[in-house]
């Protein structure tokens, strides 16, 4: 999944170059390529579709030279993840009929590339033989208000039933998550059969099926996007979430460790990135930090930052837009951004 606009991350994130094509490490691979690096090893090339906004399609393509047109899946409209997931899911499962499906983002950070690809092939074995709806789930280490929870059923081993899915609670609700012991984080990971998902959808948001059960005789042929462009207005803005997994009975969870981050603020950022004696993060520009602790700096590599006095600040400079704030205001940042967008009309967006 490869269209979301990443507005958390503003200024550096923009609409024409969402954070997923972005080189936030400096490593020469952006969150796109390093997502697509992870699960090549596990998946041939040529089952690898990316689901995003048409307006990115070039951009796909530029950063993965190895994927041909035709496995870029085009949504016309942002419809969240639920329509997402089931154009990929019925698209796949015109082409084979037991297809087992591994669903990821495309701007999550994992370190232990390892271990991630272990879980996936023992996951990968559990719903060939399973008719589950499968998500990974990490052990919080912090009360996060920016993500899902799934509440683990009794029993030992990595591989749990899920009791209750929950998303994005609020900070008292996610407190009380964190000191249960019995509330994982949900990655937006997940691994199914494709005719399980389908089933899902089925059940759980006919409209949704309907729409795109339509695509059979359209799916592999000249006339697919068309057929998108009309299936996609008809479609409901609904998170797979909320849309599925919070109903069905069929979910399970496998508990996962493998440095995992879904980079979605610049808090997360901060927290994994390397920093100085005084835990300030510099990233790609030249910085002198006096009496600074704790700050975030990012600016155009060409610049020079000199800041004094400041502590827990962002300081983010790209693109026309300068952007000083404190670093844990993340719930401010889509006003600061709809605001702008408003003022100027979307010059800066």
């Amino acid at each position: 999944m490869a269209g979301g606009v990443g507005s958390r991350f503003w200024p550096f994130s923009r609409n024409d170059k969402p954070k997923q094509f972005l080189d936030f490490f400096g490593t020469g691979r952006t969150l796109l390529q390093m997502t697509y690096d992870r699960i090549l090893p596990l998946i041939p090339k040529e089952n690898i579709y990316i689901v995003s906004n048409q307006k990115y399609r070039d951009m796909i393509l530029e950063q993965l030279p190895d994927i041909k047109p035709e496995q870029v899946l085009l949504e016309p409209l942002r419809r969240n993840t639920a329509p997402c997931i089931a154009y990929a899911v019925y698209k796949i499962h015109q082409e084979n009929k037991k297809a087992n499906v591994l669903v990821v983002p495309s701007d999550h950070l994992i370190t232990n590339e390892e271990e991630f690809k272990r879980i996936i092939t023992e996951g990968l074995r559990f719903t060939a033989y399973n008719d589950a709806l499968l998500t990974l789930a990490m052990k919080p280490t912090r009360p996060e208000t920016g993500y899902g929870y799934v509440q683990l059923g009794e029993g030992g081993g990595e591989l749990r039933k899920v009791k209750t899915f929950t998303e994005k609670p609020n900070l008292e609700m996610a407190t009380l998550f964190l000191n249960s012991g019995e509330f994982y984080w949900n990655s937006g990971m997940f691994l199914w059969r494709s005719e399980t998902i389908i089933k899902a959808f089925e059940k759980l948001l006919p409209d949704v099926a309907i729409e795109f059960e339509k695509g059979k005789k359209y799916y592999f042929t000249d006339d697919e996007q068309g057929f998108i462009d009309v299936a996609y207005a008809h479609c409901p803005n609904i998170s797979i979430d909320y849309g599925i997994m919070e109903k069905a009975q069929n979910v399970f969870a496998y508990m996962a460790d493998f440095g995992w981050s879904d980079l979605g603020t610049w808090s997360s950022l901060h927290e994994l990135s390397e920093k100085n004696e005084d835990n300030n993060v510099v990233i790609n520009c030249q910085a002198q930090l006096y009496n600074c602790k704790n700050n975030i700096v990012v600016a155009e590599a060409d610049k020079l930052v000199i800041v004094d006095g400041l502590e827990d600040y962002l300081i983010a400079e790209d693109n026309g837009v300068l952007l000083i704030c404190k670093k844990d205001d993340e719930q401010k940042m889509r006003q600061y951004v709809k605001e702008a967008e408003a003022k100027f009309n979307g010059k800066y967006n």
